[in-house]
């Protein structure tokens, strides 16, 4: 952000409660820029005792993750993620259960992660290209490659939920 959304002054980095940030030196506008994180939902869905990995069509073949996605307005985490969960896998979360939260700093996102228990026929939506059903014992074991925070969230998952392998 260059400009005051307020009185058009170009921003400066100013110390702010003891964090640099952008803000205002107009005298009395007083805008700052908080940059807060975008708030984003995730979760490891469960489909007829299978854990669901899925790769999104923008991703190249091979890296798959928990299914993700942005709250909407007046949307709370949990409702958030059973709505992704039936928009890119098209089946019904049953449960969305809490099992952490992540800062993904790069993004400037906070990661609410919930294990979803889903029911129905598994259909993919615009964004997947492709998933993978794994057991817990394949899901234990899974590459995940460079995605450092799906297996923090996985791992807390499997911890968190302490099911059986199918």
């Amino acid at each position: 952000m260059k400009y005051c959304p307020q009185c058009a002054h170009e921003l400066h980095d100013m110390l702010i409660d003891g964090v640099d940030r952008r803000a205002c030196p107009a005298a009395g506008c007083g805008f700052v820029h908080w940059n807060n994180p975008i708030p984003v939902v995730a979760g490891l869905v469960r489909h007829e005792g299978r854990y669901i990995l899925a790769r999104n069509a923008q991703w190249p073949a091979g890296m798959f993750s928990v299914i993700t996605g942005f709250l909407e307005k007046n949307e709370t985490p949990e409702g958030a993620i059973l709505r992704e969960t039936r928009e890119e896998l098209g089946v019904r979360g049953r449960r969305a259960e809490f099992i952490g939260h992540f800062a993904l700093p790069e993004f400037n996102q906070l990661i609410i992660a919930f294990a979803v228990e889903a029911d129905g026929s598994l259909g993919l939506g615009d964004e997947i290209a492709e998933i993978k059903a794994l057991s817990r014992s394949e899901l234990e074991t899974h590459d995940f490659g460079h995605l450092e925070l799906t297996r923090n969230i996985v791992s807390r998952c499997l911890a968190h939920t302490g099911s059986p392998d199918s």
